[in-house]
């Protein structure tokens, strides 16, 4: 989550999340805060701070404070204990998780750790109550978010409500344990990447969208560029060039270590080669696309020499055989002379042993010699019948080394002659095969750099190649966008997940903004797709604000600062809320941090209470929303609470723009204007009645829904006919302010049950029995029964 966070009762102290390398030009810290722990990043940054004699009124004070107070438990503790002043001292610490929840993003462990390393600083400080006992903990009268520049704020909930992220269990036995797989979300889709970089840069490139216009630009121009029929094969040969590109970093980091394995050498070797293809590939297409001129240009010839150095040292197929780094002939010419004499071992060791045995006791039958790395050369005698202690295997001019499968070892005088010629042939072939290795290690390190760059630029092309290709395939069209239009709009778009499992799919046009207006209330029946219309515009704008084609035939995105939704409440038993209070949450984190520039979509809010809170509620927030004018976010509403327009909850005047501050409008006032208040319009999912049949067109138009025929997806659900026609009875009787009697039918289909009973239970008396008393069955039976009957 790339949020910042000033937390103090003055506006002067910055906390930057630990490795942060970006902060609000506006932003003038007193103090900047950080772990003494740091990366490249921040340091190079801290060092740029330090050195801004700009600033004014000076440049601020770098704190740098021991990692351990960055914990993420000792954190959230922090939190949990500060002194908020708008927060009741009467809160249980489950409710002030749930309040501070719908301010900070808890699911962010890098924001919750970044504030507690903040409140550790302020509480050192004790800034604000530097003259107060030391008991008196430093007061918090707020919160006030900072979004890194560019960067759009999603909340955990809206990635999971949209579907952008989907996870489930592999489906595989063997790796039920080992992990997940994506599962149909747009991510799932849009995930055509070849490379494990790539698809690690569209992630990251999902969980960061921006509003830069040039790098957004820039992503959507090599898109559109591979979108061209006659580029068709060019985009399918770099797809297969990039899958050789690989771990790059795992190989160099292996390099430093020395622990370099043979594959690695083989995975380097290709990557080298497909980098010098992409780079081939790349100097013919326009270099007006910057991508195609930075590969061009940044894939060096360091590259070549790389790969020219491994492909005439290392041989691959001797490493493979050997399991170990070996070098190809003529490289070392003393290598190639002690593997020469290495391989013509067999033969003239066979003549040593013939010389040996003519030596030996004629009862040995036969002998050989043979060369052992490590020990050298030892003349081999199998075992006699008549060795049977050590001092047996003693013969006179062999010294006796050990016995091994029934065989003794020795050295003679000639296998000393032939260590002392030869040597440990094997063992100095090796260690000088090690030497260079490593030589060749120290080539590919030097140039390191460019290996890293290859990876950067071969991941942001294969991501793009793959958002091309789902493109194609979707019939995607390209976004535009506008600084100066506030909202969306979208031409006929349609759900990108939806019409994947849909036989047909409607599309639908959205518009919100200018003369548009800022709040759009949808009403229609259950299962009309008003849901469905509320996360296609979520999702268009998401796949807008990544680089990414849409699902529509024209959009214009506007600037759009952040994504609020309350869709879906993600239940859970470990939350310990209410459902109701999982959507208020979700709810007050869109109130409490909303934009004029932020999108919300709320779902069905209120249905969880009582019908009269929960429509109070939906109007008090509609409402809240209104009374900001001109700082009112962009809201689509979807609802079934037609009462909200019956009971003229909402502004009934004329529905027009507010275009400033105008006479009889206080700004942050619940008393609107309703002629000056943020424009209103009311949608409509579009039906049609068939006798009794209601035909679902799926198509939003101008309107408001005159009922939500909950009767009639009862009947699809399969409940019985006897109870929906009972349920719309009741229903009717309450719209018309009607008591609501009982079912006549099944008023006499109980009475006769209880005269029954009751004459059964006098047919089991005993008239006969003295000790029978009739007035206690009367009083007992008959008369409480009675008043059942009558």
């Amino acid at each position: 989550m790339p949020d910042s966070y000033l937390c103090s009762q003055y506006a002067e102290h910055l906390l930057l999340l630990e490795g942060g390398n970006e902060v609000l030009d506006e932003i003038n810290p007193r103090s900047v805060v950080t772990s003494a722990k740091q990366d490249e990043n921040m340091t190079r940054f801290l060092g740029k701070l330090a050195s801004q004699e700009h600033r004014e009124p000076k440049r601020p004070e770098i704190v740098f404070l021991p990692s351990v107070d960055f914990g993420l438990e000792i954190s959230k503790q922090r939190l949990l204990a500060g002194n908020y002043s708008f927060i009741p001292d009467s809160m249980t610490t489950t409710e002030k998780i749930l309040f501070l929840s719908s301010i900070i993003p808890f699911d962010c462990l890098l924001t919750v750790r970044a504030l507690g390393g903040l409140l550790k600083f302020l509480g050192r400080r004790r800034i604000g109550v530097e003259l107060e006992d030391y008991n008196v903990s430093v007061p918090i009268l707020g919160f006030k978010k900072f979004v890194l520049t560019h960067l759009v704020s999603i909340d955990q909930d809206t990635y999971s409500v949209l579907q952008i992220f989907k996870s489930e269990s592999h489906p595989s036995v063997y790796k039920v344990a080992s992990g997940l797989k994506e599962g149909l979300s747009l991510f799932g889709i849009l995930n055509r990447c070849h490379c494990k970089w790539g698809q690690k840069l569209l992630r990251l490139w999902f969980t960061r969208p921006t509003h830069d216009l040039g790098e957004l630009n820039s992503r959507l121009d090599v898109i559109q560029f591979f979108l061209l029929p006659q580029n068709l094969d060019m985009a399918q040969m770099l797809h297969r060039l990039l899958g050789h590109i690989k771990n790059v970093p795992l190989i160099l980091k292996r390099m430093k270590l020395s622990h370099t394995k043979v594959s690695d050498w083989q995975v380097l070797y290709k990557t080298v080669y497909s980098a010098l293809g992409l780079r081939d590939a790349c100097r013919s297409l326009p270099q007006s696309i910057q991508l195609f001129q930075d590969i061009a240009q940044e894939f060096s010839d360091d590259l070549h020499h790389i790969a020219s150095l491994i492909g005439k040292v290392v041989d691959f197929e001797g490493s493979l055989a050997e399991n170990r780094f070996t070098v190809l002939p003529n490289i070392d010419p003393e290598i190639d002379e002690k593997k020469r004499r290495l391989m013509g071992l067999p033969s003239f060791l066979t003549e040593v042993a013939r010389k040996e045995l003519e030596n030996l006791d004629s009862r040995i039958p036969s002998c050989s010699v043979i060369y052992i790395p490590l020990i050298g050369f030892l003349l081999c005698i199998p075992r006699l019948p008549f060795m049977v202690e050590a001092s047996d295997f003693e013969i006179e001019g062999l010294d006796f080394m050990f016995l091994s499968e029934e065989k003794l070892h020795y050295r003679s005088a000639r296998t000393k002659e032939l260590d002392a010629l030869l040597g440990d042939l094997h063992c100095d072939i090796r260690d000088q095969e090690t030497l260079l290795m490593y030589q060749l290690q120290c080539q590919v390190l030097a140039r390191a750099a460019v290996l890293t760059r290859v990876l950067d630029l071969a991941s942001r092309l294969d991501v793009l190649l793959a958002l091309a290709s789902a493109a194609r395939d979707y019939g995607y069209s390209r976004p535009r966008y506008s600084p100066q239009l506030l909202g969306v709009r979208i031409l006929n778009g349609r759900h990108p997940l939806m019409e994947l499992c849909a036989r047909t799919f409607v599309p639908n046009s959205a518009e919100c903004g200018g003369d548009k207006g800022r709040i759009k209330v949808i009403t229609g029946p259950n299962s009309s797709g008003k849901s469905i219309y509320l996360k296609q515009v979520g999702l268009i704008t998401f796949m807008a604000l990544v680089g990414s084609f849409v699902p529509a035939e024209e959009a214009e995105i506007g600037a759009v600062d952040a994504i609020f939704t309350r869709i879906h409440s993600c239940e859970s038993i470990s939350l310990g809320l209410s459902t109701f209070m999982i959507d208020l949450n979700q709810v007050a984190k869109a109130v409490n941090n909303a934009t004029k520039q932020s999108l919300v979509l709320i779902d069905e809010f209120g249905k969880g209470t009582n019908t009269v809170d929960g429509l109070a509620l939906l109007a008090a927030v509609l409402r809240h929303w209104l009374a900001l004018g001109p700082m009112c976010p962009h809201i689509f509403v979807a609802t079934n609470f037609l009462s909200l327009v019956q009971l003229q909850l909402l502004p009934q005047g004329p529905l027009v723009q507010y275009l400033g501050l105008a006479k009889g409008f206080r700004a942050g006032s619940r008393d609107i204007d309703d002629t000056l208040s943020p424009c209103i319009s009311f949608k409509t999912m579009e039906t049609c009645e068939d006798g009794d049949d209601l035909v679902f067109f799926y198509q939003v138009c101008e309107g408001i829904a005159n009922a939500s025929h909950a009767s009639y997806t009862a009947a699809q659900a399969g409940l019985p006919g006897n109870l929906i026609a009972r349920g719309k009875e009741v229903s009717d009787l309450i719209r018309s302010g009607k008591p609501i009697k009982p079912v006549k039918e099944l008023l006499k289909e109980k009475q006769m049950e209880n005269c029954q009973t009751l004459v059964d239970k006098f047919l089991k008396l005993d008239l006969e029995d003295p000790n029978l008393d009739l007035d206690i069955f009367m009083s007992q039976e008959v008369l409480p029964a009675a008043t059942g009957i009558l």
